[in-house]
């Protein structure tokens, strides 16, 4: 009975400690391809920022957000880090709470495209969106968007799945080309993007929805050109010495801005906006966009990318993306399969 009183005292004793470990404790959905800094950068400071512990789950914006939906009625994740096209798809779900100032003050210091739909999330990066090569096989880069479909890069390209957003990127670019329009008017022309991407499928190795993986056969000089790559992971690994580098062609390149936002009854929810607030600070936007080389959302900060001159950067509507991305993605992947 002693025995069982002592054990019993511990269990008393220790719970607190157990719920105060706990209420410091982040889960934070983010995208695979951000690891590296998540790691590095984004997990220590907010340890000695806030004293929070962050668990970060690195995936798909997609499966971020089936995981946001399948457990609406519990979640588990406060925070999610995604691509604004299912950011919208996630406010249509009801799966948000808004940002305030209040409790974030940094967001007033962000460009005013970078607050969406009155607060429901933020822009708190934006890397640029091109063609990565290896420089060993393409020491002249990709001087047009045309070179995909070169009969020469047969069996030479990988491109994204359209269940990444990055995927978006060659079917807006197919459309321009397809149709001759400008991006303006072209982003709308489907039929022609699917029929200017029929083409290329001779050019495929493989369509990846695991960029990492792809990016190695890239390095290794498997392939000579990687679609829709960005320069938040593209220019980082030219940086640490492999044969790769990110081109800008002529036609354009695209703005792909990173979003961050708020789980509608997630766990630790002060603790959770205290995260975003760092996460839009000025320390946080000089060392990812930094790390990144992305353009950071605070306009206190002068750091990270400087984004090519010469080209148009293009921002698709993303609501019209949203309205009709999983037809597109049952589209592709019938038309592509390999």
């Amino acid at each position: 009975m002693l025995k069982g009183s002592a054990f019993a005292a511990i269990g008393t004793l220790a719970t607190p400690a157990i719920l105060r470990a706990q209420a410091k404790e982040l889960v934070i959905g983010c995208a695979g391809s951000h690891t590296a800094w998540m790691e590095q950068i984004v997990v220590p400071h907010m340890k000695d920022a806030i004293g929070a512990d962050i668990l970060f789950e690195g995936t798909k914006s997609s499966v971020n957000l089936e995981k946001m939906s399948s457990n609406k009625d519990n979640p588990y994740l406060s925070v999610v880090q995604m691509d604004d096209p299912v950011m919208i798809q996630a406010v249509e779900e009801d799966l948000l709470t808004p940002i305030t100032s209040g409790p974030v003050p940094n967001m007033t210091d962000l460009r005013s495209d970078a607050v969406h739909m009155d607060g429901m999330w933020c822009n708190y990066v934006q890397p640029w969106a091109g063609v990565a090569y290896n420089t060993d096989f393409k020491s002249g880069g990709v001087a047009s968007w045309e070179e995909l479909w070169a009969p020469e890069s047969k069996g030479q390209l990988i491109i994204p799945s359209l269940q990444n957003t990055e995927g978006m990127w060659t079917l807006f670019m197919s459309a321009m080309l397809g149709s001759g329009k400008p991006f303006s008017e072209a982003q709308y022309e489907i039929d022609a993007a699917f029929d200017k991407l029929g083409a290329l499928k001779p050019n495929l190795l493989s369509v990846y929805t695991t960029m990492s993986q792809a990016f190695n056969l890239l390095e290794q000089g498997e392939i000579t050109m990687l679609s829709g790559n960005f320069s938040s992971y593209a220019l980082p690994r030219k940086a640490s010495g492999v044969p790769v580098d990110l081109a800008a062609p002529s036609e354009g390149i695209f703005a792909m801005p990173s979003g961050i936002c708020l789980v509608k009854g997630g766990p630790n929810p002060e603790l959770a906006e205290a995260y975003v607030n760092e996460m839009l600070g000025p320390d946080m936007q000089s060392a990812i966009a930094n790390f990144a080389t992305s353009v950071p959302a605070n306009t206190t900060v002068k750091a990270g990318a400087v984004i090519p001159e010469g080209v148009p950067i293009y921002a698709p509507d993303w609501a019209f993306v949203a309205a009709n991305r999983r037809d597109w993605i049952e589209r592709f992947d019938k038309l592509m399969a390999i």
